[in-house]
């Protein structure tokens, strides 16, 4: 059964806060700041009218009021050109309008086209500013006269004797609607010109699109680089810690009987941990300063595959290696990221099975071919909830333009992966 709306949603409803609510009261602050702001400029438009009319008193006049106020307003325009006018705009603006943050921009206007539309919105606020406040001025005392005018007598024979169509009785018994018609009525022009410059604002004082495509710009590379530093996280924390659990594990199983073999996982442990700190100064480094001097360089593939490799043999993987390239040969960029994956791979395996695996590394055609096997079973597919580092692995590939696949092939869980080196040379 349809139901009716509720009084608050109706535009009946929502009038009393669109006139008089809290958000009202702050426009019509603002509005006020505007009108204030209007007085100098009004005052030396007065000194430029009054020569030109011959009048001694130009603000005595109501028509040469309005003309000094045509006057000035381009004055206004021609001031809001300095600097420090969009900002201090742009802050009375998010403090009394209403108006999001992100809709404006910070800072002085930069380009002709800012500067013309920082010039409008001055203007448009201390046009519509120095309006309402001389209606704020004029309007409550005569919507004031216009209520207590039935009641009180004396008035009349006075300087504010009412005119004579109120001398009616009917006239005079609605004196006092009409003057609180008028304070709606003022109150009505204050909000909605409050509304309008609360309208224009994002448009005259928001950010260009230029503005937006390099925010959206930056706000991608800070993505960029938080998915680089969890990537480098996940990659070299993650397998120190599934290293050193696994040889810590084995040297509790054979502390009365092995003490040689434990001394080689306390001594793995050892260099693990101290390497994976250097790796994670590196990777800090990076969130403080970019590229920041005197970390720890990231490991490569030419200068610290072997050493990956005697770690896992030593947290009791079985690895058998086969290396038909020269990692050296191999850009940079390349030989770190290749390493991460092969860490990654081994990481997983270490997880998840004790099986040997078999590293295959070869370069041809301009590819680099990195492929890692172990019996089904082992692989990151027969845990549930594992798959992370797969994920990291597919993101570093992509980034650098290859492919990778990983999955069953018979009995064998196979990963492999193809980069392009000329790409990164």
């Amino acid at each position: 059964m349809p139901t009716s709306p509720s009084p608050a949603a109706s535009p009946l409803g929502r009038a009393p806060a669109f006139l008089f609510g809290g958000r009202a009261r702050r426009r019509w602050i603002h509005l006020v700041l505007g009108g204030a702001l209007a007085m100098p400029y009004v005052l030396v438009g007065s000194v430029i009218l009054g020569p030109l009319t011959g009048a001694d008193d130009v603000l005595g006049s109501f028509p040469l009021q309005l003309g000094s106020f045509a006057v000035g307003l381009p004055l206004a325009a021609v001031t809001s050109l300095f600097p420090p006018t969009r900002p201090l705009e742009t802050g009375a603006v998010r403090a009394l309008c209403g108006v999001d943050a992100g809709a404006l921009a910070d800072g002085p206007a930069r380009t002709r086209a800012e500067r013309a539309r920082t010039a409008l919105w001055f203007t448009l606020h201390l046009g519509l500013g120095g309006i309402v406040s001389g209606m704020s001025l004029a309007v409550p005392p005569f919507a004031a006269v216009l209520v207590v005018l039935p009641v009180v007598a004396p008035l009349r024979g006075s300087p504010l004797e009412p005119p004579a169509a109120l001398d009616h009785a009917w006239a005079t018994a609605l004196c006092p609607v009409a003057g609180l018609a008028v304070l709606a009525a003022l109150a009505a022009c204050a909000a909605g010109a409050g509304a309008l410059l609360a309208r224009c604002a994002p448009a005259l004082l928001g950010p260009t699109p230029e503005d937006r495509l390099a925010a959206a710009e930056a706000r991608a590379a800070d993505l960029a680089v938080r998915n680089r530093l969890a990537r480098e996280l996940h990659d070299s924390v993650g397998h120190a810690l599934s290293a050193v659990t696994l040889q810590a594990v084995a040297a509790r199983r054979v502390l009365d009987r092995d003490p040689e073999f434990v001394r080689e996982a306390l001594a793995a442990i050892e260099e693990t941990t101290r390497r994976t700190v250097g790796e994670l100064d590196t990777v800090l480094g990076v969130l403080r300063d970019g590229d920041a001097p005197g970390t720890a360089p990231a490991p490569t593939l030419a200068a610290d595959l072997d050493g990956l490799l005697r770690r896992t043999r030593a947290a009791g993987q079985p690895v058998t290696a086969a290396v038909a390239t020269d990692p050296a040969a191999l850009p940079p960029l390349l030989s770190r990221e290749a390493y991460r994956i092969v860490q990654e791979g081994l990481s997983n395996a270490l997880r998840h099975a004790g099986t040997p695996v078999a590293l295959r590394i070869a370069a041809a055609g301009g590819l680099l071919e990195i492929t890692m096997e172990n019996p089904l079973g082992a692989g990151p597919a027969a845990r549930p909830g594992g798959g992370h580092g797969l994920r990291g692995i597919a993101d570093r590939v992509r980034l650098l333009g290859g492919t990778a696949r990983a999955g069953a092939a018979g009995d064998t869980w196979r990963l492999h992966v193809r980069l392009p080196v000329r790409d990164h040379a």
